[in-house]
C-alpha cells in the first residue's frame, strides 16, 4: 500500500439543520444543531483512510477544544497526525445549513489554516507519498509550493480547485489530476457547459474527473472527453462533505493499484453512500462498505 499526503484544511462543523433558507432579515426555526469535523483537507483525508489507505495529514490548528478534538479525531480515524501543527490562531471554522431538501450552505473561517508553512519535515512527508492531495482552503503560495516539491520527487499530485477563484493557472497546471465540480470547471475554463469545460481543462493538466453530483462525473485527457460515469441511485439527507468523499476514495484506490475506471467506481459508490447519512467525516463509509455495494 502506498502512503497519501494530504495537506489541507482542518475546521470543526457548526452544522444547523433547517426547513428552508433564510431571506434577508427573517429569523426561523431549526430543527437541529451538532459540531463535527470538517475541512476539506480533513474530509478527504478521513475518506482515503476509511477506504484502507495510509494517509499523513498536513494542517494546522489552535490550541484550542477545537483542535484538540479535531487531533482525536484523526487519530482515531488512523490519519497519521505527526504534521498536524499548532499555532497562535483559533482553529478554523465551517458554519453550515442544511435544509430541508439535503443542500447545504457553508461559510468558512479559516483561523489556523490560514498560516502558510511548509517545513522540511513537511516535505520528507510528501516525498515518502505516492501521492498528494491538495485543495484551496490554505493559502495559495504554501499550496503551489508543495505541489511543485512533490512533481520534484515524482509524487502524483492531486488539486480539488476549491474554493475556486482567478489566478489558478499556474496550479491547475502542476495537478495530475484535477477534480473540480461543474462550477469550479466553468469558473477556471471559462465555458458554462460541463463536457466543453471539461475538455478545455485537460489541455492545461493531466487528467480531469469532472464531478455533477446525482448526474455522475465526466472524464477528460489530452483534450478529449473518455468517459462519462453514472452516479449511483441515492436519497439525499446531506449532500455536505460528498464530494470529499468521492476524491478521497478515488486516491485511495488509485494509491491501491487500482485503474481510474476501478477506482471511479469505487469513488462514485462511496458518494452515494455518504449522501444518505447525516454529517461530513462522520458519513463516509469503510472499505467494506464500499466493497459490498460494488458487489
Amino acid at each position: 500500500m502506498n502512503r497519501i499526503a494530504v495537506l489541507g484544511s482542518a475546521n470543526m462543523d457548526l452544522v444547523v439543520r433547517q426547513p428552508r433558507r433564510v431571506d434577508p432579515g427573517e429569523t426561523i426555526f431549526g430543527s437541529s444543531f451538532r459540531t463535527g469535523p470538517g475541512g476539506k483537507g480533513l474530509n478527504q483525508a478521513v475518506a482515503a483512510a476509511r477506504a484502507g489507505a495510509a494517509v499523513d495529514f498536513i494542517g494546522a490548528i489552535g490550541a484550542d477544544d477545537f483542535g484538540v478534538r479535531l487531533r482525536a479525531w484523526l487519530q482515531q480515524e488512523g490519519v497519521g497526525t505527526t504534521r498536524l501543527r499548532i499555532v497562535d490562531d483559533a482553529t478554523g471554522i465551517a458554519q453550515i445549513t442544511v435544509t430541508g431538501d439535503g443542500e447545504n450552505s457553508i461559510v468558512v473561517v479559516p483561523g489556523a489554516n490560514g498560516r502558510s508553512i511548509l517545513d522540511d519535515a513537511d516535505r520528507d512527508v510528501i516525498g515518502a507519498a505516492s501521492h498528494l492531495v491538495v485543495q484551496l482552503e490554505r493559502p495559495l503560495a504554501l499550496v503551489r509550493e508543495a505541489l511543485a516539491f512533490a512533481r520534484s520527487r515524482g509524487v502524483t499530485t492531486i488539486v480539488t480547485p476549491a474554493p475556486a477563484r482567478d489566478g489558478l493557472d499556474e496550479i491547475v497546471g502542476l495537478a495530475d489530476l484535477l477534480v473540480p465540480n461543474e462550477g469550479e470547471a466553468a469558473l477556471l475554463s471559462g465555458e458554462p457547459d460541463a463536457e466543453r469545460a471539461a475538455i478545455a481543462l485537460s489541455r492545461r493538466t493531466g487528467t480531469v474527473v469532472l464531478t455533477r453530483g446525482r448526474h455522475g462525473a465526466l472524464v477528460a485527457k489530452h483534450g478529449a472527453l473518455v468517459r462519462s460515469v453514472e452516479a449511483r441511485p441515492a436519497e439525499p439527507i446531506d449532500t455536505t462533505g460528498a464530494g470529499d468523499t468521492f476524491t478521497g476514495v478515488l486516491v485511495a484506490r488509485l494509491a491501491a493499484g487500482d485503474e481510474l475506471d476501478r477506482a471511479l467506481d469505487a469513488a462514485t459508490v462511496a458518494a452515494a453512500i455518504a449522501v444518505s447519512r447525516h454529517g461530513a467525516a462522520e458519513a463516509m463509509p469503510t472499505a467494506a462498505e464500499i466493497a459490498s455495494e460494488l458487489a
